[in-house]
């Protein structure tokens, strides 16, 4: 009998597309919605450059209103055709967990491209429903002709990072929370990720930002930016929230031994000053970057340590284009740039 095996690639590997899905709940944004769909128009606008973009829509109504935004900003007709609209309906705008998770799957000597289809509960069952943004991995799937694979097991996209080479990043404050996986031990839930992404190290961190609703996810604060090396994001201020566990965080990256014996180069991002809205902390972090094709999408918060952080990134990303996008608002439904974002790997 012949054996499946799977492996995620890493974010900075070639694209076929980036999936999007449209905002449209307006209680994520309460009081604020409005500028939110062109920030999104703005992150369309950037990636249709070098890659395709799929925006998951609810209506006609809605595609039109999408071209509305995109008109303004007279994008060239062949980076317009690009972008392409699915009637795929979603609850929320989460794409990174809602979204598909494509992999490669490798059957003796054919290699090909599937979904791992995750359950997604909405970080836990904070906001329902969540139905069809649990179904979307499916739709897509049908529409991309893609089989789909189906590890029974609860996971958001925004709660991983992984370097394609075997190494994973995660936190214990979120993927083993009770409120995801309360029948699975860390290490059956160590084995799903190595069975299905390909993984043969897992490196667990602790907690998350302040701010952040899903419970901690690696993607507000740690990101590997090629094979060997992590950015972190680390508050100098001992007063902030912040610090302690970011501190933390940085000294368990620092630690970390791989398999053959080697270290981790790891590299701090600094944090933003900190992002209030009606005096609620929102989790606004520049590690909530994006890796697209031949840019990196990088949120900014109108302060100093923007040009800071995009000069750190543009070391790490020297052949890519570093595009400051402000997510000011945006962060105001909690999350930023990778949140929403989703990348479709191409099978080379």
């Amino acid at each position: 009998m012949t054996t499946s095996r799977y492996s995620m690639p890493a974010e900075w590997a070639a694209h076929d597309a980036t999936w999007l899905s449209w905002p449209h709940k307006e209680a994520s944004w309460p009081g604020k919605f409005e500028p939110v769909p062109d920030v999104f128009a703005a992150m369309a606008a950037a990636l249709c450059r070098y890659e395709a973009v799929h925006i998951n829509v609810l209506d006609d109504e809605m595609e039109r209103s999408i071209c509305r935004l995109l008109d303004v900003r007279e994008i060239a007709s062949e980076e317009r055709a690009r972008i392409s609209f699915h009637r795929i309906p979603t609850n929320d705008a989460w794409c990174r967990d809602h979204g598909p998770n494509f992999v490669f799957r490798d059957v003796g000597t054919k290699r090909e491209k599937v979904i791992v289809n995750w359950e997604f509960n909405a970080w836990g069952g904070k906001y329902e429903p969540y139905d069809d943004d649990n179904s979307v991995p499916e739709k897509v799937a049908a529409l991309r002709g893609c089989d789909l694979v189906l590890p029974g097991m609860v996971l958001e996209g925004g709660a991983i990072d992984v370097n394609g080479s075997g190494l994973l990043l995660t936190t214990e404050a979120c993927l083993l929370n009770p409120n995801r996986n309360p029948s699975l031990t860390r290490q059956q839930i160590e084995q799903n990720l190595k069975t299905y992404l390909g993984i043969e190290q897992v490196l667990w961190l602790k907690d998350g930002i302040a701010g952040d609703d899903t419970d901690g996810h690696v993607d507000d604060m740690a990101r590997f930016v090629n094979e060997n090396t992590v950015v972190i994001a680390v508050e100098e201020n001992p007063d902030d929230e912040n610090y302690a566990p970011l501190q933390e965080n940085y000294r368990l990256l620092q630690d970390f031994t791989c398999s053959d014996g080697s270290r981790l180069d790891v590299l701090t991002l600094p944090m933003p000053d900190p992002v209030y809205y009606e005096n609620e902390r929102l989790p606004a972090s520049y590690a909530n970057f994006y890796i697209a094709n031949r840019q990196v999408l990088v949120p900014i918060y109108r302060c100093s340590n923007d040009r800071v952080a995009l000069d750190i990134l543009q070391g790490c990303f020297p052949d890519r284009e570093i595009v400051g996008i402000d997510c000011t608002d945006l962060i105001w439904g909690l999350g930023a740039i990778h949140c929403v974002t989703h990348e479709e790997p191409s099978l080379l």
